[in-house]
């Protein structure tokens, strides 16, 4: 990623901190509908898992130039995640959902070149995790 694609994602980031709960609610109801299969995956409270999930955002985000410190959390999560019954094609449903989420909350703001960084990001971290959880011992 070149710094000005990690500066898109930080500066739009920002923007959608304001309204992280209705952008966790948002998210889900679009992974939802993409894909109902899901939706047994989540038990308890959602609210509280939109919370998990834009803490996990907000750390990726922040950590986008350091990535030594990224790779090894996504990892482990991408391993925990399979436990929860994720599968390697449910990575790709939670990208579509992610910016989606995104062009709704941030409306004119969410820019190509933005939608492109994000998309760029998220493919290769979906990379990295998908690798970790299903690879081959």
């Amino acid at each position: 990623m070149t710094p000005q694609q990690i500066t898109l994602i930080q500066t739009s980031w920002a923007a959608v901190l304001p309204i992280q709960d209705t952008a966790a609610g948002l998210f889900y109801q679009r992974l939802f509908v993409l894909d109902p299969s899901v939706r047994p995956m989540f038990k308890g409270d959602l609210a509280a898992q939109g919370k998990k999930l834009m803490q996990a955002l907000g750390f990726i985000v922040n950590s986008l130039t350091r990535l030594d410190e990224l790779v090894p959390v996504a990892q482990d999560m991408a391993r925990r995640h399979v436990g929860y019954g994720v599968q390697a094609e449910h990575y790709d449903t939670v990208g579509t959902a992610l910016l989606w989420t995104l062009e709704q909350g941030l409306g004119s703001a969410f820019t190509d070149e933005t939608r492109d960084a994000w998309a760029m990001a998220y493919g290769t971290l979906a990379g990295v995790m998908k690798e970790a959880a299903y690879a081959p011992a």
